[in-house]
């Protein structure tokens, strides 16, 4: 069967990844808008409604305008804004955190991709919550390093423009350096990361722009005193492996109290190119941290988008992945 896909707002980056993974399958008929008409909304809607999967690669304003446009109820809306992630009329694109999830994908007609920081955060935190070690009023600090692909068109220039990343010995740029942002501790990721964790309280979080185009490094961290009963991060570890023991693309690593990376460092593009996540327990019995590495534009956005189009469909979610 061929299924009818559009990707409304194919310019921007997650856009043209999702048309770059789609175009190399034989099951999928893209359907494109004229360049010329693309911001029309008459246009726009004869697509979405032509349309299977229409995937919403947009500004929050626009994409529910999209979704207003949709005049029939088989088209099926994945948004990969951040308009309609707590909306609970929307399904929560992260299948691996519960059957729940998993199931309402394959029965929604509209589902909301997670944003790439909070898909990090809910794999590392939402296990230990749904097994109740971790209570809801725990307040949790995340710490998440990025490429800086997550930030659009504009924000790539930026880094890619010539000499912005030119450095030497004591005279670094800074574009050069990671730089943390969203210092206002309101970043737009925060209310899906607080709900799907089930938390009383949205965590502090830190995101950093690191001057690499993409890969990600979300990183909470845990202290013995906020678990329900005792723990290690061996415990923790293990409670992370059973919960994504059949997880496709969600790989738990084993724990090692000195881990061992090539030259004890973490790469943070580990899963470029890839639509997985690995997550790893590092730490002592006095305090730990949970760290999983996707790749910010596959399971943190397009990646995630075509297997939760793809569950969806009832196909195998790793289809073209």
């Amino acid at each position: 069967m061929t299924y009818k896909v559009f990707v409304d707002g194919q310019e921007g980056t997650t856009g043209l990844q999702i048309h770059e993974r789609l175009a190399k399958r034989n099951d999928i008929e893209i359907l494109v808008i004229d360049p010329e008409k693309r911001k029309e909304p008459s246009e726009r809607a004869k697509l979405i409604n032509a349309s299977d999967i229409t995937f919403l690669c947009l500004p929050d304003v626009a994409a529910k305008e999209s979704v207003s446009l949709c005049s029939n109820t088989s088209t099926k809306i994945i948004d990969a804004s951040t308009a309609h992630r707590t909306n609970p009329e929307f399904a929560y694109g992260l299948p691996e955190l519960s059957n729940v999830l998993r199931e309402k994908l394959k029965t929604s007609t509209r589902i909301a991709n997670p944003g790439c920081h909070a898909t990090g955060f809910l794999l590392g935190v939402s296990p230990l919550r749904q097994v109740g070690i971790l209570p809801s009023s725990s307040r949790l600090a995340c710490y998440s390093i990025t490429g800086y692909s997550g930030g659009g068109k504009k924000l790539i220039a930026e880094y890619e423009a010539e000499g912005a990343q030119v450095s030497t010995p004591g005279a670094s740029l800074s574009l050069f350096a990671p730089s943390p942002y969203a210092l206002a501790l309101k970043h737009k990721h925060l209310p899906e990361m607080k709900l799907y964790a089930d938390l009383e309280k949205a965590p502090l979080f830190n995101p950093v722009l690191g001057p690499f185009y993409k890969g990600m490094a979300v990183s909470v961290a845990l202290f013995p005193e906020m678990f329900t009963k005792k723990v290690s991060p061996k415990d923790i570890q293990e409670i992370l492996a059973t919960h994504y023991e059949n997880s496709r693309f969600v790989k738990v690593m084993p724990y090692a109290e000195t881990p061992d990376l090539p030259s004890g460092r973490l790469d943070a593009t580990l899963c470029n190119d890839t639509n997985e996540a690995k997550v790893y327990v590092f730490g002592n019995e006095e305090s730990f941290q949970v760290t999983t590495i996707i790749d910010n534009l596959g399971k943190g956005a397009s990646g995630a988008a075509v297997q939760n189009m793809n569950i969806a469909l009832g196909l195998a979610e790793d289809t073209g992945l």
